[in-house]
């Protein structure tokens, strides 16, 4: 069967069965063709909320469906690929922040969206890479414990400098691993391309960037600026996706090696089988209880108060 054949099929069954296919921009070609939505995964579960759809069928890692779910209780979420996790979500857990929330307890926990529902729900607010610096400023109070990603929230203390912000030591180890002379050698190699960077790189590569910015704040920078040719300092994705919507640019991936092989453990046949699977226990369904669901919802009810 070809990958149109399939694809076909897939776009049948999700008809069939009423459901709603989210992608995440990391996901293959292939699969972010036949997705309803595409982008970022808070964005995404506010589509999965809005949704007419009794089904939401996730591709992406396991934080993106349950948050998914929070926002969508009333709906099925699967997740496409069950194996599909995230390093960085599962660093730290409710009983790590519960310690240091009891040793510290002036501190305001602010999480990235980029964690579990169980550890949501010891945390104050939440945020997403393009919200972070904007909810942070948005806080009556100057003590923040800042979790996981220390390279996310570096970049919004260099900017915030009033502010006592604390990190702990996590993050992406994607990101983490692009290093500053990999992105020096793609400007000598590409001198007039643009460095577009996602925050959860290291510092000394952030520094480097003429743009730092959410994945989908890469991507509209990327196709609304004048200029041609863009290194991206994200997921190799990233530089595929963009070089089909805007053919008469240039992306350069700043080194070949970004890969998240979480995101890309899911596949074409995942979602087909989903789809097949939904009725008959096969589809891996997002499970959470109503006082988890209530509970992980209050810090991104916060987030939202706030202005993310």
């Amino acid at each position: 069967m070809t990958v149109r054949e399939l694809q076909d099929k897939i776009l049948k069954l999700k008809k069939e069965t009423n459901t709603v296919i989210l992608a995440h921009s990391y996901q293959a070609r292939e699969i972010v063709e036949i997705a309803d939505f595409t982008g970022d995964s808070y964005k995404l579960s506010v589509d999965a909320k809005n949704a007419d759809a009794d089904n939401i069928l996730f591709c992406g890692v396991h934080f993106m469906a349950e948050t998914a779910k929070m926002l969508a209780p009333q709906k099925r979420v699967f997740l496409a690929n069950k194996d599909a996790g995230c390093p960085m979500a599962e660093q730290m857990d409710r009983e790590l922040i519960s310690q240091l929330r009891a040793a510290d307890p002036d501190r305001t926990v602010v999480a990235y969206i980029n964690t579990t529902a169980s550890l949501k729900t010891v945390c104050d607010v939440c945020v997403t890479s393009s919200s972070a610096l904007r909810i942070v400023k948005a806080l009556d109070t100057d003590k923040i414990l800042f979790i996981p990603d220390c390279n996310l929230g570096s970049w919004v203390q260099k900017q915030v400098p009033e502010k006592d912000i604390k990190l702990l030591h996590g993050g992406c180890p994607t990101h983490a691993a692009i290093t500053a002379k990999e992105a020096l050698k793609a400007r000598e190699e590409h001198p007039n391309a643009l460095f577009l960077v996602h925050p959860e790189c290291v510092p000394a590569v952030v520094e480097l960037a003429d743009y730092v910015g959410s994945t989908s704040g890469i991507m509209q920078f990327a196709k609304g600026s004048d200029c041609k040719e863009f290194i991206i300092g994200t997921e190799t994705s990233i530089s595929e996706h963009l070089q089909y919507d805007c053919p008469d640019k240039k992306f350069y991936p700043v080194t070949k090696n970004i890969v998240c092989r979480n995101m890309k453990l899911t596949t074409l046949p995942d979602v087909y089988n989903s789809l097949k699977g939904m009725d008959n226990g096969e589809a891996f369904a997002i499970l959470m209880d109503d006082k988890l669901i209530a509970d992980a919802r209050k810090c991104i009810d916060e987030m939202i108060r706030l202005g993310g």
